[in-house]
């Protein structure tokens, strides 16, 4: 089995409300019919507006949602109708084939299957710093980084989706496709994203050193931070 992220931008004039509707009642089961398996939506809608504050952007306009989903394969022989199916369902849609690390599983909140899940996700999709060869960002980010976000944050999943290939010849140029699931009190309150409700020394020390880790292996303004809800189905 091969795991695919694919991003969606809704038409132009189009409602967000109306492009999320169609998403959560037709998407799902259509992909099912053509052979995906493990279909999770992250979409943004009124719900995750309080952490807009935390939204980075290279510039570009940012999708509007992600559809994630495992196919037996990622090869484009094998996702024909799956292909035509985000044709007919966005105005424009990018794709990636992926490797996924769980580093923390949702055992705390388990997903209720077409439902919103609890708290929120930020979704966080890196490109590779100017002058860093590949090898070295892995490393950092990997196997350094991920004792960080794990220690200094209020996180209850962490997903590492490690960029294989773009399946689109207009894919933005992600290495990575990160997604963390926190509190909602994290969309608005500093203290609680970073685990340290009432301790202002841990939230300095755990911000300190999240900024220090990130600057490793992030270069401010490449990449795109985008909090949504999640669907699992």
């Amino acid at each position: 089995m091969e795991k695919i992220i694919c991003a969606l931008w809704k038409a132009e004039g189009e409602s967000r409300e109306d492009f999320n509707a169609q998403l959560i009642a037709k998407l799902p089961a259509q992909l099912k019919e053509l052979g995906a398996k493990q279909i999770r939506l992250n979409i943004e809608e009124a719900v995750t507006e309080p952490a807009a504050p935390l939204r980075q952007s290279r510039g570009a306009p940012q999708h509007d949602a992600l559809v994630q989903f495992w196919l037996p394969s990622a090869h484009r022989l094998f996702r024909e109708k799956i292909d035509g199916l985000l044709d007919r369902t966005a105005a424009r849609w990018a794709g990636w084939l992926v490797l996924e690390s769980t580093v923390i599983p949702n055992q705390d909140h388990p997903p209720q299957v077409g439902e919103r899940n609890w708290g929120w996700s930020q979704m966080a999709l890196l490109t590779l710093p100017q002058g860093m060869a590949h090898e070295d960002w892995q490393r950092i980010w990997q196997e350094d980084h991920t004792s960080v976000a794990i220690e200094t944050q209020a996180n209850f999943e962490y997903v590492q989706n490690l960029v294989v290939r773009p399946l689109t010849p207009n894919a933005p140029p992600y290495v990575a496709i990160v997604e963390e699931c926190f509190p909602d009190a994290a969309m608005k309150d500093p203290f609680a994203f970073f685990d340290a409700v009432g301790d202002k020394a841990k939230f300095a020390a755990n911000l300190d050193r999240m900024m220090t880790s990130c600057a490793r292996f992030i270069t401010p303004g490449t990449i795109d931070v985008i909090p949504t809800s999640q669907y699992n189905f």
